[in-house]
This record gives structure tokens, C-alpha cells and sequence, in this order.
């Protein structure tokens, strides 16, 4: 199993669990958004697509929800890839 990353580093369309939340390097109103769209250790996650300009902003499913976040909060983010089944 692959070790955890950034959810900035995740590859588009790699599906991860989120390990770890950096909280203390978001600001109080940031990290309260981040934790009223769902992100929080267990929960699964798939970065969907960049934003055009500097890769920013990064959208992000959480659950049945698809959100905008910034790149600076994704590197806050620890996650562990969801490993693939092999197709038989």
C-alpha cells in the first residue's frame, strides 16, 4: 500500500482516504469551511479536476458533493490512495 500524500499531490481521479488534517496551519474560518463540506480523517475523496490558472482552484468530490478548494488547504490534507481491484 502506498503511503499517505497530499491531497494536492493525489493524481485526477485517484480515489484516497483522508489520513490526517493539518488544522493547525489553516486559519479558524478555513478549517470550519473544510469541516462543514465533510473533509475529516476516514473520509473518502477524489480530486476531480485543476482550475485553469496556477492549478488552483482544485475540485474535489467528498461524498455525493463536489467542492472547490485551494491548493494551499489540499497541502494541509493528508490522504492514503484507495487501492484499485485488479479486473479479472
Amino acid at each position: 500500500m502506498t503511503g499517505a500524500t497530499s491531497l494536492d499531490d493525489l493524481a485526477i481521479g485517484t480515489r484516497a482516504h483522508i489520513a490526517s488534517v493539518d488544522w493547525a496551519s489553516l486559519e479558524e474560518s478555513e478549517a470550519c469551511r473544510l469541516r462543514h463540506f465533510g473533509f475529516d480523517e476516514g473520509v473518502a475523496v477524489e480530486p476531480l479536476h485543476l482550475g485553469p490558472f496556477g492549478r488552483d482552484p482544485l475540485a474535489v468530490r467528498v461524498g455525493r458533493m463536489t467542492v472547490a478548494i485551494r491548493r494551499s488547504h489540499a497541502r494541509a490534507i493528508r490522504v492514503t490512495p484507495i487501492p484499485q481491484k485488479l479486473a479479472l
